[in-house]
């Protein structure tokens, strides 16, 4: 039997077939998380901040220890949270407020997790290389977080 190889353009699939049948979202965040992180190269960090009375509050993730909290508005998880929209930084030190948790970080694709409009939380992923997120990978990861946001429809309350 061959394994089955996870690559950008079958993320979604994989994430959806993951998730399947286990309803508790901590589990699934932890799980994509770890999925995100082994399938696109050259990432150092791939996590979510929930949101919790009005900040960005740490949940699962892969890579060095974070940011606990983190205000809307600010850094790009908080930027993107506030703006509902994919905040997509080829040189994290060239963005105004960016707040390191990492300093190997150098790019950062930031998607904000919407659930029937409201937003429940961002997808965050850094990486060691300068302009790492091309259009392509973009556009399935801001599907995946599309499909993500789902997630928090179908446990309730994180």
């Amino acid at each position: 039997m061959n394994p089955i190889i996870v690559t950008p353009e079958t993320l979604c699939d994989c994430a959806r077939a993951l998730c399947e049948g286990e309803h508790d979202l901590i589990c699934n965040l932890a799980n994509l998380s770890a999925l995100i992180m082994q399938t696109l190269p050259d990432l150092n960090w791939v996590g979510f901040y929930l949101l919790k009375e009005k900040e960005l509050v740490l949940g699962p993730f892969q890579g060095r220890p974070a940011c606990t909290r983190i205000p809307l508005g600010k850094g790009v998880c908080g930027t993107a949270a506030q703006k509902r929209k994919i905040l997509n930084v080829a040189d994290v030190h060239q963005f105004p407020g960016h707040i390191a948790c990492d300093a190997q970080s150098r790019s950062e694709l930031v998607v904000p997790l919407l659930c029937h409009g409201q937003l429940v939380g961002v997808l965050d992923i850094d990486a060691p290389v300068l302009n790492r997120f091309h259009s392509k990978e973009e556009a399935i990861l801001k599907q995946l977080g599309g499909w993500i946001a789902t997630l928090f429809e179908n446990t309730g309350k994180n």
